[in-house]
């Protein structure tokens, strides 16, 4: 019995970090589906043919196999990223989770996992993860949600996801338990020195290369450590520019609320009039010119408020240096953090090795697509490490099947 395989079904798959964690574990994935046509293409070259490239809001549940065990859907995170600060319950990638709410309903697998971003948990004043939780209770499923921490659990990186576990077999939800920390009964986190430190000082390049006896693939990232961001060319006083639109409002007979309701802002313009507590700001160039015309103030402040230039961002400014003493701060779909050699971004191979992916794991597309794979990704230690633990409950739930089973049989 130990040596059956449950099957797996997997949504919003991307390029199989955490498929991949859930077939170490013995599991089967039979099919799986992304939209994303390079992650498909690098799902394909390193795990299987049954992923399917297409829209899941169109493709019908009849077309999806019946009688799998589990489902799995790491739901798209972009409207729910505390990155995004515009996130929204009217973004419409926020309810892609009803497509696994359609899938569950339809096919009844004895387990679900879903898995989003942490800024799930405080959108809406928490009343996205409540509605989200009771949709899923809704279709008979036992429920429960944790917050992890991959590095927790021997990833070296220390990134949190949230992780919601359902099944309508009665059984228990199971969440893994912390192997790794800073207690003593821990064993100690893995550094990014210990997962990345032996490519430091290898030539990054665009085809694979033996190091040490071992083909590297992937060992490539972008050089672009000095950043630049479109800042003021001339410096400003905020006191003096504040002092200045005050005079300015005042003689125009604007109040600070009509100011608001003309740009459609909420606050945003109050702060232009402020400079109690340093919490006043100056217009960028457009609101400048927009505030001109309804204000009427003279060109004093023109020049030095409107003129930009290109600036470099510091590596301190960035604060996204990696620590070769620590795990990594959290692997991103937009950009790599800075090498600590500071002549490179982190390499693709580097990010998939802190996103546990196996050196053998080649990605397809553009630098960034690759980059954007791994950071979508679910870290595979941490996916195989929950798929042990619902495995132990299937595995517990047939046993005991079986031993009634044949009970009855006797009778």
């Amino acid at each position: 019995m130990d040596n059956k395989k449950f099957k797996v079904a997997s949504l919003f798959s991307g390029c199989g970090g955490l498929d991949l964690g859930f077939i170490q574990s013995s599991f089967e994935v039979v099919w799986a589906n992304d939209f994303f046509r390079e992650a498909v293409e690098t799902y394909k070259q390193n795990i299987g043919d049954h992923i399917i490239l297409g829209d899941i809001t169109k493709i019908p549940s009849n077309e999806i196999p019946d009688h799998f065990d589990i489902l799995l859907g790491g739901f798209p995170c972009q409207g729910f990223s505390i990155a995004n600060i515009k996130r929204s319950m009217k973004d419409e990638r926020n309810f892609l989770y009803k497509e696994m709410l359609r899938i569950i309903k339809d096919k009844r697998p004895k387990y679900f996992l879903a898995e989003n971003v942490k800024g799930l948990l405080s959108m809406q004043k928490g009343k996205v993860i409540e509605m989200i939780i009771n949709d899923f209770q809704s279709l008979g499923y036992d429920v429960d949600y944790r917050l992890l921490k991959a590095s927790d659990y021997g990833v070296p990186q220390h990134r949190e996801r949230v992780v919601i576990i359902g099944n309508r077999l009665g059984l228990k939800n199971p969440f893994p338990k912390k192997s790794h920390g800073n207690d003593e009964e821990l064993l100690p986190f893995v550094s990014t020195k210990e997962a990345v430190g032996f490519l430091s000082k290898a030539r990054i390049r665009d085809k694979s290369f033996i190091l040490n006896g071992q083909r590297i693939f992937n060992h490539k990232a972008r050089t672009n450590v000095h950043d630049k961001f479109w800042g003021r060319k001339h410096q400003v006083n905020q006191h003096d520019i504040c002092d200045y639109l005050k005079y300015w409002r005042a003689k125009s007979g604007w109040s600070t609320k009509r100011v608001d309701e003309h740009f459609g802002y909420a606050h945003t313009a109050g702060h232009w009039f402020r400079k109690d507590n340093n919490s006043g700001s100056i217009p960028n160039p457009s609101d400048w010119w927009e505030l001109k015309k309804i204000l009427g103030f003279d060109d004093k402040y023109d020049q030095q408020v409107t003129e930009l230039e290109l600036k470099p961002i510091t590596f301190e400014q960035s604060l996204r240096i990696n620590n070769w003493s620590t795990p990594s701060d959290t692997i991103t779909a937009t950009g790599p953090e800075i090498h600590p050699n500071r002549e490179r971004r982190m390499s693709v191979r580097e990010c998939a090795l802190l996103q546990t992916f196996p050196m053998d794991f080649e990605f397809i597309g553009s630098l960034g697509n690759q980059y954007k794979q791994i950071g979508n990704a679910v870290p595979v230690l941490m996916a195989h490490k929950i798929a042990e633990e619902i495995k132990k409950e299937l595995q517990l739930h047939d046993q005991q099947a079986n031993r009634k089973t044949r009970i009855e049989v006797l009778k």
